[in-house]
């Protein structure tokens, strides 16, 4: 069974009269990259900002390895790194007198532990060259190095492939499921950008108006699907539409590649069959994956990403 590195619990902020936050309870692994997505506004910042102990608590709580950050605040963000926005360095002294600096200020960080640091997010060969030359995404990864230092067992990373281009993604990408992996390090991700979250994350939680809508494996987002999306190139098009809604009484819908329609996976060669059966000719058909997009805009409504 997975260790709990971090519990939200009932975890509540107002503001006046005004509920932003209304009871959120979730936890976070030891080992697990969970990802933390909903449209603008819906509270994701502010969420993070109580967990780091940035912004005062209402109501709940927020327990890191079993610490409260209400009542042992200063150990419960012992344990914690965190990127808020853009990494701040200093760009006229190279990257590792940045982790230097920041070391001093940090009990317990041995030379050792930033050579470590360093390897860990790959940035060996460029360590020694001024903050000032290094690309977006090497900035990120330095200031995933910093967060680093004091071997923390919850990182929090509030956008963390923002302004970054499809390299410096990727690149961010592969360093997070490596530090999960190798580190066994905690790793939330706040972020709007649904298909790097697919592709990074173990578990999703959505939130929306303050409110947790659903948790879930990413992998469970298509596995839970019991009906397949399929698109069909064929001629006759009305004819192969007829058969579809009378014969086989199946949804069918008319777009610029072909036709789609919604079905079980194993249904799919009978319905090729039988078309093939009243001379319609199938050219190509494809399943489309159900994606966390689609997934999203189904739970939160498709016009509320700001």
């Amino acid at each position: 069974m997975s260790e709990t590195a971090m519990d939200l619990v009932n975890l509540k902020k107002n503001i006046g009269s005004k509920h932003i936050i209304k009871g959120l309870n979730f936890s976070i692994n030891k080992g697990e990259v969970f990802g933390f997505i909903g449209p603008n506004g819906a509270g994701k910042t502010t969420t993070i900002r109580m967990m780091v102990g940035l912004m005062q608590i209402s109501d709940g709580d927020v327990r890191i390895l079993g610490k409260s950050v209400q009542s042992d605040f200063k150990k419960a963000v012992a344990k914690v790194g965190a990127i808020v926005e853009n990494p701040e360095m200093y760009p006229f002294m190279s990257g590792l007198q940045n982790l230097k600096h920041y070391a001093r200020m940090t009990p317990g960080v041995t030379k050792e532990r930033i050579h470590e640091v360093i390897k860990l997010v790959g940035l060996e060969k460029p360590i020694k060259q001024k903050v000032k030359k290094y690309s977006l995404g090497m900035r990120q990864r330095l200031g995933i190095a910093q967060a680093l230092l004091h071997n923390p067992s919850v990182l929090i990373l509030d956008e963390p492939t923002n302004g970054l281009d499809p390299a410096g993604i990727r690149e961010i990408r592969q360093y997070i499921r490596k530090l999960a992996n190798e580190e066994n390090v905690a790793v939330i991700i706040s972020s709007h950008l649904l298909s790097e979250v697919e592709q990074m994350c173990d578990r999703i939680g959505l939130i929306k108006n303050g409110e947790m809508v659903t948790i879930q494996h990413v992998n469970d987002v298509t596995a839970q699907e019991k009906t397949t999306q399929v698109l069909m190139e064929v001629t006759p098009i009305d004819d192969a539409v007829d058969i579809l809604k009378n014969e086989l009484v199946l949804e069918a819908a008319v777009t610029d590649d072909g036709i789609t329609i919604r079905c079980e996976k194993d249904k799919i060669p009978g319905i090729i069959k039988t078309l093939i059966h009243h001379d319609v000719l199938v050219y190509q058909v494809t399943t489309l994956k159900t994606t966390l997009e689609d997934k999203f805009f189904d739970l939160i409504g498709e016009n509320t990403i700001g």
